[in-house]
C-alpha cells in the first residue's frame, strides 16, 4: 500500500532513515517524575505519524509508551498494516482539536515531523498544556525554529519567541535539507528540542502579559511607549520601563517587569 502525499495536510515524508533515528533519539526524558534508568518507560505522543518514518525508531525504544496521533485515513490504514504494535494506540483525529490531558492523565512527550502550516499553532497549544507537555522534539519549517530559538536582539525573534521561552529552554538540533522528503518541500527543515524550564508561574498576570506582547510586536517598529498608546495613557506612560525601546531589545523578565508597570497604571 502506498501512501500519497496530501497538499491540503501539509505532508513531506521523511524519506532518510538516519535521520529519523537521530530525531527519535533526541527525546531524553530527563523531567523528575520519570526514572528511564530504573525501567519507567516515559509516555510519548507522536503527532501526525505519516508513513511511520519516526514511529518505526520510536517503536524501537525499550524506555517509552507511544501513542499516535493522524488525522489522515490513508496514513492511518498504512500503519495498522505496517505497524501492528500500534493496535490500540492510534489515535484519529486533529491534533489541534484533542484534549491532551484525557490521552495522558501523567506528563508526556511530544514528537512529530509538525506539518508547517500548523506549527505555530501546534505550539500555542502546547503552552495551554504546559504542566502536561516537558518536553517537545520536532522537526518544522528552518525559518521557523529560528525564529523559536532567537534571544533578545535578533530580528528573527518575535511573538511565539517571548511565549515559548517564559516556559521553555529551546534547543537548535540541526538542519534538514529539502532531498530528504517526498514530495521536497520547497524551504530547509530543522529539527528542535524544547524542554520545560523550572519556572512554576509568571510572575505579572499571563493574559496581560500576552496582550503586551502581542501588542508590541505587531507594531515592532515602534518604541514600546508608542505601541503601548492604546492602553496606557502618553501622562502615565513615562511610569513605564523601557519606553524608548523596541519590543525586539526585551527579553522574557524585561517583559514581566512592563507587565507589572502597565497593570499598576491601569488598576
Amino acid at each position: 500500500m502506498k501512501v500519497r502525499a496530501k497538499k491540503s495536510l501539509g505532508q513531506h515524508f521523511l524519506k532518510n532513515k538516519n535521520v529519523a533515528e537521530r530525531i527519535a533519539l533526541s527525546l531524553m526524558f530527563g523531567y523528575k517524575d520519570i526514572d528511564v534508568d530504573a525501567g519507567e518507560k516515559a509516555r510519548v505522543l507522536e503527532v501526525g505519524p505519516g508513513t511511520g518514518a519516526l514511529t518505526e525508531f520510536l517503536l524501537k525504544r525499550e524506555d517509552c509508551e507511544l501513542k499516535v496521533v493522524e488525522i489522515d485515513r490513508d496514513s492511518i490504514a498504512y500503519l495498522s498494516a505496517n505497524y501492528p504494535q500500534l493496535s490500540g494506540r492510534i489515535i484519529e483525529g486533529d491534533f489541534l482539536d484533542l484534549e491532551l490531558d484525557k490521552i495522558f492523565q501523567e506528563r508526556f512527550s511530544l514528537i512529530g515531523n509538525f506539518p508547517y502550516n500548523i506549527s505555530s499553532q501546534i505550539f500555542f497549544k502546547v503552552l495551554d498544556y504546559k504542566n502536561l507537555i516537558p518536553e517537545v522534539v520536532c522537526m518544522i519549517q528552518r525559518e521557523v525554529a529560528v525564529r523559536l530559538a532567537s534571544g533578545p536582539g535578533n530580528r528573527d525573534y518575535g511573538i511565539l519567541s517571548v511565549l515559548l521561552q517564559v516556559w521553555y529552554n529551546i534547543e537548535y538540533l540541526f538542519t534538514v535539507d529539502e532531498n530528504q522528503f517526498s514530495p521536497p518541500p520547497r524551504v530547509k527543515s530543522a529539527v528542535i528540542r524544547v524542554t520545560r524550564n523550572s519556572r512554576e508561574h509568571l510572575e505579572c498576570s499571563e493574559e496581560l502579559f500576552k496582550k503586551i506582547v502581542k501588542m508590541t510586536f505587531n507594531q515592532r517598529r515602534k518604541t514600546i511607549k508608542n505601541s503601548l498608546e492604546r492602553m496606557v495613557p502618553t501622562s502615565e506612560s513615562v511610569k513605564l520601563p523601557y519606553i524608548g525601546k523596541r519590543p525586539e531589545q526585551l527579553g522574557v523578565e524585561q517583559f514581566i517587569e512592563l507587565t507589572n508597570a502597565v497593570s499598576a497604571i491601569l488598576n
